[in-house]
């Protein structure tokens, strides 16, 4: 841009106040209920998830959680 902003001392007017329409946080992570079961799962499955999970740091639980609940979703269409 070329050349100085020029301000002014005019009025300025207030637009239309926007009504509040996001959520609150406490709804912004929704918490589903679990249930804590025991697994077996291969040597080399565990360290895939453990080594992807720190790269990524999450825990690995949280990130086998997911990979089951999106099985459940593509298949309960």
């Amino acid at each position: 841009m070329s050349g100085k902003i020029k301000y002014s001392d005019e009025p300025m007017m207030m637009g239309d106040r926007v009504k509040d329409f996001l959520p609150p946080p406490s709804k912004l992570v929704k918490r589903s209920e679990t249930v804590k079961v025991t697994l077996e799962l291969t040597a080399d499955s565990l360290k895939f998830f453990k080594r992807q999970a720190k790269l990524n740091r999450v825990p690995y639980q949280r990130m086998l959680r997911g990979l089951i609940d999106a099985y459940v979703q593509q298949h309960e269409a």
